[in-house]
């Protein structure tokens, strides 16, 4: 089950990726942020999923102190940096709707590529910080992780140091990076929504509330479960729920992403249908 649904993950992100820069008509602000949440989710699943399948077929369910490092570095690079980007489509989507007049000069090419910067900038510090900070502990104990992957919740549960600091610093940059960015997208379309109820055409509101939708799907399957595992103390927590969480938005929700964008958009169904013609048309020719 996880070989098929990491299969459909990477498949879905890669067409979205091929459809946003093979069509012409996708090459917008939207469409450019779209197909980097894309690139990040192939690279989010592939951190932890393959070795999760290698040790369900092989049995190989022990990693190096390096490696389980490297695992958690890119982990929290790329999990933090889909945070700051999903903030930031959605500042992308209050201007489209909001600003639509000063929308060109506004989401300019250089400013999308500023954006796409920041996040992978954020989420580099944030994997630093975390990574050095969770690995400087003394591992004296047993060396079992309860848990599939390196995340830091569960390395903290094998230190034999007083960790209660750290966990302070942990939920000042769960703070910044999960409550901040929630803040800023529930802001955003508590505006969005009173401009959409201003529009008077019922096919602009249908389309602005679609695309909205969408987003809003998407930013509740990743955050939530974030939240659960990042700001709620370790009391509420135990492995086996962690485990089930964390399956959820690191296997499932890449899934689920592309399927949500496309169903939910004419645009890219028609890009998709395209690129499906052009190559029946090929195979008959």
């Amino acid at each position: 089950m996880v070989v098929i649904i990491y299969t459909l993950a990477m498949a879905g992100n890669t067409a979205m990726v091929f459809l946003i820069w093979a069509d012409a008509r996708l090459h917008t602000p939207m469409y450019f942020l779209l197909s980097q949440l894309s690139f990040l989710d192939i690279f989010f699943t592939s951190v932890t999923v393959p070795k999760m399948i290698a040790g369900f077929i092989f049995g190989w369910t022990s990693i190096s102190f390096v490696g389980c490092g490297a695992q958690m570095f890119f982990f929290m690079f790329f999990g933090a940096a889909e945070c700051l980007l999903l903030a930031l489509m959605a500042y992308d989507r209050y201007v489209a709707i909001c600003n639509p007049l000063r929308y060109p000069s506004l989401m300019s090419r250089q400013t999308c590529l500023l954006m796409v910067a920041a996040s992978w900038l954020g989420g580099s510090l944030n994997a630093s910080i975390q990574t050095a900070m969770t690995l400087q502990f003394p591992y004296c104990g047993s060396r079992r992780i309860a848990h599939f992957f390196c995340e830091v919740p569960s390395l903290l549960r094998l230190a034999c140091a007083d960790t209660a600091a750290y966990e302070q610093v942990l939920f000042v940059t769960g703070v910044v990076v999960l409550l901040v960015p929630i803040a800023f997208i529930t802001t955003s379309y508590a505006l969005i929504l009173a401009a959409v109820l201003r529009m008077h055409s019922v096919e602009g509101r249908q389309k602005a509330l679609a695309t909205c939708s969408s987003h809003l799907t998407v930013v509740n399957l990743f955050y939530g479960p974030l939240v659960y595992t990042y700001m709620l103390p370790a009391s509420y927590h135990s492995p086996g729920q962690d485990d089930v969480v964390s399956v959820f938005y690191t296997v499932l929700t890449p899934m689920l992403n592309p399927v949500i964008y496309s169903l939910r958009n004419k645009e890219v169904t028609g890009a998709m249908k395209k690129v499906i013609g052009k190559c029946g048309v090929g195979r008959t020719a």
